[in-house]
């Protein structure tokens, strides 16, 4: 009795550990806890041009300085020489706090969501060097190297992924 009673605490404990969504470099929002009160000065670090490899490909990112309450940003993805896909994403100070929206684009500026729709990071946390959305982390490493961790699902399943990016300063390509 004792043996399967420590098989069955061993099992549960097990299932529990699989079930748990927790991954390292993102949290999730809470709706009971909302978001902190932040502005645009703890992402400053983002600011510039970024490129960096995922996906098969060059990632390359251009972050806008704070302006109007927002920073905006413009994403593409290149594989073997052609464009996989765009993303526009916009920061934005909103009721105190800060909200990352963006929208993807397929490599002939068509729309993946609909007219009206954006996919919505809603902030969580902010520490010096870290700002987490839903799903989404921002981290400074250095003046010249970001990382972005974002939480992708395909198929129900999720993953957490890093973008390593470093500063880019002009001339060819870094990669």
């Amino acid at each position: 009795m004792k043996i399967l009673l420590i098989t069955l605490m061993a099992a549960f404990f097990s299932l529990t550990l699989v079930s748990q969504e927790k991954f390292e470099n993102t949290l999730t929002y809470n709706d009971e806890a909302g978001s902190p009160e932040a502005t645009l000065e703890c992402l400053d670090f983002v600011a510039g041009h970024w490129q960096g490899k995922a996906f098969g490909g060059i990632v390359e990112e251009v972050w806008t300085p704070p302006l109007g309450g927002s920073m905006m940003c413009a994403f593409k993805l290149v594989v073997d020489s052609q464009v996989q896909f765009y993303e526009l994403c916009t920061l934005s100070e909103e009721n105190k706090t800060l909200i990352l929206r963006l929208k993807h684009f397929r490599g002939d500026l068509k729309g993946w969501e609909e007219k009206d729709e954006t996919v919505d990071f809603r902030l969580v946390k902010v520490e010096p060097g870290k700002v987490y959305f839903d799903g989404f982390t921002f981290e400074k490493v250095s003046h010249d190297e970001i990382n972005l961790y974002v939480v992708l699902e395909e198929k129900g399943e999720k993953e957490e992924m890093r973008f390593n990016y470093h500063r880019f300063k002009g001339g060819t390509s870094l990669y």
